[in-house]
């Protein structure tokens, strides 16, 4: 039998975000020359390079830096190390030249496929299994051509199972943590087959383990042809990420992706829009919200925040709900509670507390619990001012103050915002102090304020915190 294309090991990502490491040592710098062989093709390096070339760990750290997001460098600087020490897939993020390719594209040859559920996880019930395994198809049938049919015996296009250590393929599993499943890319034999690491936790609908709908629906991607994205938001990202499986829209990289192969279904119906990731280097992006959370800064767009702090040269793009399984999808403004020690996240008239990853007891509640009225429906942007103790919630052109000590409304409010912070006469959208300033965020740009008083010295555009590395 040729040799098949394995489409993919889907690698643990969990939503442990520690800093990155600062130091490179021996041990650090073998571990990466490990890393760029198995998943970035790197030829094995030689004891002597010649004098005036690039040495392969050079140009192999600049794809990876590349593929990642990171600040290409060139150099096992710790955010790349960090990126590196992520658990993850199991093949390369590029093609290698020892796996071979089936034909002349990897795509099936018939819009009509058979699946076969060949054995159970102990993790879940029969039923959840099955309604993971047909809701993650159709994942893919919704927007192709692309219909499945389970069979109960013989040998299917795509064959399940869930296996550990080595399970009858040349790519054992590794263990609990790590590699979560693999798939092959469409061929005969072991083509299309998906395989899931028994060693892991799997999981119907809770945060808890790794639901097996988002796990399942990312290998049929590469059952069905289909490579990895760089694209964090997209569900063929490397890296495993929670999204709520009753909620969930593929985003608009997987689509385009699938119907260049497939075709979009000629029958769709209208349904959610799929979701764009939003680009730090749109220089037209209005934020969210911004806020802080013990030294580091937020910055929220749509379903996505960027995670910026000092030891590490690049935000770091996340799923908000990969971060807290429990917030909203989106936020309309956010701020950190020195009174709470928590991170406060106001969507429409809630506000959800988290301390770390964790939500407060007796969140969510009503923004009415803060002593706004009724009548407002949302919070526009929240400031904590660090001079005052109050926390101000923008709406609209006016703002309130809040007395976070009092934990009541100050009298005297609403007032406009121009008021207070001179020239402020549009909406703000986000507000943070940082860097001894009050900013706030109006459209794409950056008010600068002194921290009292009011008074504006510099608009900037959103680059200010969040720089476009791309180059």
């Amino acid at each position: 039998m040729k040799a098949l294309i394995l489409g993919v090991v889907l690698g643990l990502a969990v939503t442990v975000y520690c800093l990155p490491v600062q130091q490179v040592n021996v041990k650090d710098e073998r571990f990466a020359e490990n890393y760029l062989q198995r998943f970035f093709n790197m030829s094995v390096i030689k004891n002597i390079t010649s004098r005036g070339a690039i040495s392969p760990m050079t140009k192999k750290l600049g794809e990876m830096q590349r593929f990642y997001g990171l600040k290409i460098t060139g150099m096992l600087d710790s955010d790349t190390l960090a990126m590196m020490k992520r658990a993850r897939c199991g093949v390369p993020d590029v093609k290698v030249a020892y796996f071979s390719i089936i034909g002349h594209s990897f795509k099936w040859k018939t819009n009509s496929l058979t699946y076969r559920i060949e054995n159970y996880t102990p993790d879940m019930t029969v039923a959840e299994v099955d309604d993971s395994i047909e809701k993650a198809l159709q994942v893919w049938a919704r927007v192709t051509p692309l219909r499945f049919t389970r069979i109960y015996s013989g040998t299917a296009d795509i064959m399940i199972s869930f296996g550990r250590q080595q399970h009858r393929d040349f790519y054992p599993f590794d263990g609990p943590d790590g590699t979560l499943a693999h798939a092959f890319a469409p061929g005969t034999g072991i083509g299309g087959d998906a395989h899931f690491d028994d060693d892991e936790t799997f999981t119907f609908r809770s945060t808890s383990g790794y639901a097996l709908f988002m796990v399942a629906a990312h290998e049929f991607g590469h059952s069905l042809g289909l490579s990895h994205s760089d694209d964090p938001g997209a569900l063929m990202y490397p890296v495993y990420s929670y999204r709520n499986p009753e909620t969930f829209v593929l985003p608009r990289d997987d689509v385009n992706g699938i119907q260049s192969l497939y075709g979009p279904n000629p029958t769709e119906e209208p349904g959610p829009t799929a979701p764009t990731t939003p680009d730090v280097c749109d220089s037209t992006m209005v934020l969210d919200a911004v806020t802080t959370l013990r030294g580091e800064m937020f910055f929220f767009k749509e379903n996505f925040f960027w995670r910026s702090y000092s030891q590490r040269s690049t935000p770091e793009q996340t799923l908000i709900t990969s971060f807290w399984p429990e917030a909203p999808v989106s936020v309309d403004a956010a701020y950190e509670s020195q009174e709470l020690d928590s991170v406060l996240i106001f969507k429409d008239r809630k506000v959800w507390a988290f301390s770390g990853y964790d939500l407060v007891s007796g969140f969510p509640k009503s923004i009415t619990s803060f002593g706004l009225p009724k009548s407002v429906k949302k919070v526009d942007a929240a400031l904590y001012d660090s001079e005052t103790g109050k926390t101000l919630f923008f709406v609209g052109t006016n703002y309130y103050s809040y007395d976070e000590a009092k934990k009541k409304m100050d009298s005297g409010f609403p007032k406009r915002v121009d008021e207070t912070f001179f020239g402020m006469t549009k909406k703000v959208t986000a507000a943070i102090q940082a860097r001894g300033f009050t900013y706030l965020f109006s459209g794409p740009y950056v008010h600068e304020y002194s921290l009292s008083g009011g008074r504006l010295f510099r608009v900037l555009r959103n680059s200010y915190f969040l720089p476009c590395n791309r180059f």
